[in-house]
């Protein structure tokens, strides 16, 4: 099919076609923007998981450290607030401030996924409304005189191409939409994982620095009261 073919498909739809194309390409630049977004996320928790795993001392600077190394990813964050609060806080407001945290990271996680969810949704609707438009054209052919009925089913069968656009985007849109919101959910479920480790690793290190350190009895030296000088 040359372009010129394409170009005549486009305006018999109404310019719906051109809204169809626009529409595809935005699903694929969210597509492998998320994708990309969504592994890095998900290979930096494992990351980040492993790392706390080695660390002999868990405090403010190796937990700083930590964060500074995975910068821009959304475990960052959590790595910042505990090192912030390593130490003077108790369980529960630290358990608190990294749930803040996470609530803070969940839009950037799950990005642009309602615009492909939006096209899913509309791309067929827009491809019906490109076939009803091409249609109309194709049944004026009748009214001209000495136009044969048969030109009416080119145009028809032209007029169903944006139908079929339309749907085959939103195949593509729903397969991956339903992808991408699996690992969303994937990546809060390891930022609820690194949560816990840190909030379980912080309180003992706490609680193993109050304990209360019981005093050796001195021996006493020189003689009691009692016994004289």
């Amino acid at each position: 099919m040359t372009v010129d073919n394409l170009l005549h498909l486009a305006n018999n739809s109404g310019g719906v076609l051109y809204v169809i194309a626009a529409m595809l390409f935005v699903a694929l630049t969210i597509i492998i923007e998320r994708s990309w977004f969504l592994q890095r996320a998900s290979s930096g928790s494992r990351a980040v998981l492993d790392q706390v795993d080695r660390l002999e001392q868990l405090n403010a600077a190796s937990l700083t450290a930590c964060a500074e190394q995975f910068q821009a990813l959304p475990m960052a964050s959590l790595l910042k607030v505990a090192g912030r609060l390593a130490g003077q806080t108790s369980r529960d407001e630290l358990d608190a401030c990294l749930d803040e945290a996470i609530m803070r990271e969940a839009p950037n996680i799950d990005r642009f996924l309602w615009v492909l969810d939006t096209i899913v949704t509309l791309a067929p609707l827009l491809g019906l409304f490109g076939t009803i438009v091409g249609m109309f054209n194709a049944f004026q052919v009748l009214s001209n005189p000495g136009n044969a009925p048969t030109q009416v089913t080119g145009g028809v069968a032209e007029a169903l191409i944006a139908t079929a656009s339309g749907l085959f985007v939103a195949m593509i849109g729903l397969v991956f939409f339903n992808g991408l919101h699996n690992r969303v959910r994937g990546v809060v479920h390891q930022l609820e994982t690194v949560k816990a480790v840190l909030v379980n690793r912080l309180a003992a290190r706490a609680h193993e620095s109050l304990k209360p350190v019981h005093e050796v009895p001195r021996p006493v030296v020189g003689k009691f009261a009692s016994q004289g000088v």
